[in-house]
């Protein structure tokens, strides 16, 4: 009976010490959460978020609110399961956050641009929405391109077919727009002066193009600039704009709310889908947001994922979310995710 109970005793303790390594050991996951939310008209370490100099700004009883996810990038079982338990989290795959073949640093240097292009790309709608259009510039003509003779370095494209050119991007789509061998009529202006001229189009690496690189700048008589770290990926992009706009208007977007959301957003204002909406809402919500900003494509999953007391109000761009704000303001209904 002695060896017995030591035996049975000797089986449990390593049937325990297993079940330990197997919960301690890394598994092929990440854990998603909701990760940090930010003022974009307040302060991160003792900084502006946004930052202008040679013009006055407003201040807002409210807040805008960018929403983040936290990755937890290194699993083990133990943690994996109690996220699959939890209705704050998600357990995906490693390799839909951190691709084959990219280390993690890679994919957070990735991330890190993404950022910094979302917050050039915010600076442009927003300059756009306060009066400030794109200029794009020929920055070079290619020797030997359709443009060589007809336009120069210097000229602002204004037009293809009579279309505005409002970036570089929508110079570039216009172009492609038509089959290679088009007679395009170019709008531009040169030293002031008004022209239009004809180009046509050449197949080049498979794409119809005109033979210039084309850049853009955007005039405005004051220094705008965002500061906030330790923050990757693109999404931030329509709550940066929205800040930079209330920072330089008179009226407080907010009306006195906390104003959460999130959204790329291009240099035309488009409002574009993010990753990770179950969690930032559920980080909206701790920071006690009014409303959330949904962008369109991310609805259908906003309303899967709702969380108690917060609208999900529907966004395809600057433009909507501006007009949202404004019907919020005035008691009004704004267009809210609806399910599918």
């Amino acid at each position: 009976m002695r060896r017995r109970g030591v035996t049975v005793l000797l089986g449990a303790l390593l049937t325990t010490l297993l079940s330990i390594g197997v919960l301690g050991a890394p598994i092929p996951y990440v854990v998603l959460g909701p990760g940090p939310t930010v003022d974009t008209l307040g302060t991160s370490d003792g900084k502006e978020v946004i930052q202008v100099t040679g013009r006055a700004t407003s201040t807002s009883a409210g807040q805008l609110r960018m929403t983040t996810v936290g990755v937890q990038p290194t699993v083990k079982l133990r943690a994996a399961i109690a996220g699959w338990l939890s209705d704050d989290e998600a357990v995906v795959p490693r390799e839909l956050v951190y691709p084959p073949g990219e280390s993690q640093e890679e994919v957070e240097k990735r991330n890190a641009e993404d950022f910094q292009n979302s917050q050039s790309s915010a600076e442009t709608a927003a300059l756009v929405e306060l009066g400030y259009p794109v200029e794009v510039v020929v920055k070079e003509v290619a020797a030997d391109g359709p443009a060589q003779g007809v336009l120069k370095a210097g000229d602002v494209v204004t037009t293809v077919d009579g279309v505005k050119v409002t970036s570089a991007t929508k110079l570039v789509e216009l172009v492609r727009g038509k089959p290679a061998g088009t007679a395009l009529r170019i709008g531009y202006t040169r030293d002031g002066v008004a022209g239009t001229a004809t180009v046509t189009s050449r197949e080049q690496d498979g794409r119809p193009r005109i033979g210039l690189v084309p850049d853009q700048r955007q005039p405005h008589p004051f220094n705008l600039k965002i500061d906030l770290n330790n923050i990757g990926g693109p999404s931030a992009g329509l709550m940066f704009a929205l800040g930079i706009v209330d920072k330089l208007e008179p009226a407080d977007l907010t009306g006195g709310k906390v104003v959460a959301g999130t959204g790329t957003i291009d240099d035309e204002g488009r409002v574009g889908p993010i990753g990770g909406i179950a969690q930032k809402l559920v980080g909206a919500k701790k920071a006690k947001a009014d409303v959330f900003l949904v962008p369109a494509d991310n609805c259908a999953e906003a309303v899967r994922n709702p969380q108690p007391d917060l609208p999900l109000i529907r966004v395809g761009s600057l433009d909507e979310a501006l007009t949202a704000l404004e019907t919020l303001r005035a008691g009004g209904q704004p267009t809210l995710c609806r399910p599918a």
